[in-house]
């Protein structure tokens, strides 16, 4: 019997700029839930970091299926976070944009100040924004660059985290975005995966010390997904390999992965913190 077909490659591209732009993929993420809501999020508030794009944004518009309202936080990709801003108006949602830096703690105040006095409340914090660059040898990295993956990767989450908790109620949810590179390193994205090492360390600590206060933290380590990071960190031959070492033997959408946040901030998850979700293509990982 003939095995089953190997999926077709992506697209050779490249983008110059970081975290990159989705309106210039080829082909554009798959975004859109695959489900009807059920109410799972309704009345709630979410501020989602990296919002405008990939896995942010399918995040954004499964929550607003799901009831949520919306804060969007993105750097300075305008039209993918307007059009973002559309998906979620198509789910009867409501959202603000919020343009700026993440390694800026001001900043990162300023979002959530914003978004509760846009909603009134804030219910669910997602770190998802980050950011990466390819090295191919380790003595080329930099203080510079060390300095700057972590400000966005890891300083941000603190920063968030510390200002949504002024704010955050009992049984609020704050979801960290990991990735499978914390658990089986990337010799290419050291510094990367030293962040999100430190990710995964982060979460566990933040809900041991957040459980007394009623909210979940958890994580979430996606591998290979089609997401504007791609091209904006690879050269055009590797993106065009992109997720083909995993069991799947392809890249994973950002709607096979929003639906593991939109479980953690539901209620439906109202016994797990600490913990770590793997939507990575079939990767077998240590936990």
């Amino acid at each position: 019997m003939a095995g089953k077909p190997k999926p077709a490659p992506m697209p050779a591209q490249k983008q110059d700029h970081q975290p990159g732009r989705e309106r210039l993929m080829q082909p554009r993420p798959d975004y859109a839930p695959k489900f009807p809501g059920a109410g799972r999020l309704k009345g709630k508030v979410a501020l989602i970091t990296g919002g405008d794009s990939g896995i942010g944004r399918a995040v954004a518009v499964a929550m607003a299926r799901e009831g949520a309202r919306i804060g969007i936080v993105y750097l300075d990709e305008h039209k993918d976070a307007n059009d973002t801003r559309d998906l979620v108006a198509r789910e009867g949602g409501q959202s603000i944009l919020l343009s700026g830096d993440v390694g800026d703690e001001a900043f990162c105040e300023a979002a959530v100040e914003a978004t509760v006095e846009q909603f009134g409340r804030l219910d669910i914090l997602v770190n998802n924004a980050g950011e990466q660059h390819e090295t191919a040898n380790v003595r080329d990295i930099d203080a510079i660059q060390i300095e700057r993956t972590f400000r966005t990767n890891v300083y941000s989450m603190f920063f968030m985290v510390k200002h949504a908790l002024r704010h955050m109620p009992k049984g609020g949810s704050i979801i960290n975005t990991t990735s499978i590179t914390a658990y089986q390193g990337h010799k290419t994205l050291i510094d990367y995966a030293a962040t999100k090492g430190a990710i995964v360390a982060l979460t566990r600590s933040l809900s041991e010390a957040l459980m007394s206060d009623g909210v979940r933290v958890n994580a979430v380590a996606p591998g290979p997904i089609w997401t504007p990071l791609i091209p904006a960190s690879f050269e055009p031959e590797h993106v065009a390999k992109h997720g083909s070492s995993a069991p799947m033997q392809r890249p994973g959408q950002p709607n096979e992965v929003a639906p593991c946040y939109v479980f953690l901030a539901s209620d439906d998850a109202s016994y797990i913190s600490g913990q770590v979700l793997h939507p990575n293509g079939g990767n077998v990982v240590g936990s």
